[in-house]
């Protein structure tokens, strides 16, 4: 269980006062120019000590990311690009800190931005968080006004922007290079790489790409020390994290703890358990809707962290978790993601493109028992094609849910097939 003094986002329920003069006092913005005194390597030598990963689903080592750019410049610019698109279904962990919490965004903006030579850091945000964006804006408008950002930054001697960046409500757009392209104006399709955004990003200038939370935690770690945040977790898996729980629970939240916390602990102790009880859960997707779901068998001893969950076949990514208890019609909801990963789909690629409606009509089939036994092979056959075979991971993220259904599921697809075509409920389908 984490301590009260541990939590970084203090204010995430918004009980407090969100204002700079707020945020000073719960000490945030404390000693910002001491921090950047100590130059970037430090701050990176900090980050990667810390063993932060990326908290935006991939799990990438966030220092290591860093270190990617040029240590020189060429007479290009540096861009950070902060990513606040958060359009996985289920996933509401980033407009908690943005609602509440907004200056621990600005602050890490600038000693990321700092950190990797960037002159300015692009915030993302989606088109629907219209008072998260009101938060965060009303928050840059105070660092600007205090002389925390903008030019002489903490009169620390580094020049630093700020801008924030509306989007218009694209799924396709949380993919980094679909976000770049989206905030160059143009439609949101993922790019080729290489060139990699350390390379060429935003307006062919070096830029990185973090998700909010990543950000976010940066200051505290360089305030407390890269040893305190490594100490939570498992080795390779350190830190603090914020958790989401929404679905069949009693008290759908969002937590901040520590990681590898087991899923059972999460579920029982923050999310008040599973309506009707642990008995009658059925399943979890552990984080996010492109995360291939977990029966109830596997959740008992699961540990939620990034090695824990990819022992199981499944995924940490951005660790919100939707629960599903035993009236849930397993099937019918991989059919709804399905449904969403194909309509979000850019069309670019042609396995994507064609692949997300051909596995939505089959799913739609498997839904009703109007399918033959035979297409759930096929069916897995076809989400083998679309895997890996696209330029960004939406293929990937169409297919695994669809895998997890087979995976964990096929009885009751073969039942309800069946008892489509006798009459007859098979036990699994009586249940």
């Amino acid at each position: 269980m984490l301590k009260d003094q541990d939590r970084i986002f203090t204010n995430l329920y918004g009980m407090y006062d969100r204002s700079l003069a707020g945020a000073m006092k719960r000490g945030h913005w404390d000693g910002t120019a001491g921090i950047l005194a100590n130059g970037r390597d430090w701050i990176i030598e900090q980050v990667k000590a810390s063993g932060l990963r990326g908290r935006g689903g991939a799990g990438f080592p966030t220092g290591l990311k860093w270190s990617f750019m040029p240590k020189q410049s060429d007479g290009r610019p540096h861009y950070l690009v902060i990513n606040a698109d958060e359009s996985e279904p289920a996933t509401c962990k980033d407009r908690e800190i943005m609602r509440h919490d907004p200056h621990t965004l600005v602050e890490g903006a600038l000693l990321a931005g700092f950190a990797m030579g960037a002159n300015a850091a692009y915030i993302y945000i989606r088109g629907e968080y219209v008072r998260e964006k009101e938060a965060l804006q009303a928050a840059i408008d105070e660092c600007y006004e205090a002389g925390l950002i903008g030019k002489n930054a903490c009169k620390s001697g580094v020049d630093f922007d700020v801008y924030l960046s509306h989007g218009a409500g694209a799924y396709i757009c949380g993919e980094e290079t679909a976000l770049i392209e989206s905030l160059e104006g143009k439609k949101g399709m993922p790019r080729m790489k290489p060139p990699f955004p350390a390379g060429a990003g935003l307006y062919g200038c070096p830029t990185t790409v973090n998700n909010v939370e990543s950000i976010a935690v940066v200051p505290t770690i360089l305030r407390r020390g890269a040893s305190w945040y490594a100490s939570f977790g498992r080795p390779n898996n350190t830190g603090v994290k914020l958790f989401a729980m929404s679905g069949h629970i009693n008290t759908p939240c969002v937590i901040e703890e520590s990681m590898s916390i087991s899923m059972k602990e999460l579920i029982e102790k923050h999310g008040g358990g599973v309506r009707g009880g642990w008995k009658n859960l059925k399943a979890v997707i552990p984080g996010g809707a492109s995360c291939p779901v977990l029966p109830a068998a596997l959740c008992e001893d699961a540990i939620m962290d990034y090695d824990g969950m990819r022992e199981l076949k499944s995924s940490f990514g951005t660790a919100c978790m939707i629960v599903m208890d035993q009236q849930t019609d397993i099937i019918k909801a991989i059919w709804r993601l399905s449904k969403f990963f194909k309509h979000e789909s850019c069309g670019q690629c042609t396995p994507c493109r064609e692949g997300t409606g051909w596995m939505m009509r089959v799913m739609e089939r498997l839904v009703t028992g109007e399918a033959e036994v035979e297409e759930i092979d096929m069916l897995f056959d076809v989400t083998k094609q679309v895997e890996g075979h696209t330029i960004c991971a939406l293929g990937d993220a169409a297919a695994w849910p669809i895998q997890g259904l087979i995976r964990h599921y096929r009885e009751e697809i073969e039942d309800r097939i069946k008892a489509r075509k006798t009459g007859r409920m098979g036990a699994m389908a009586a249940e």
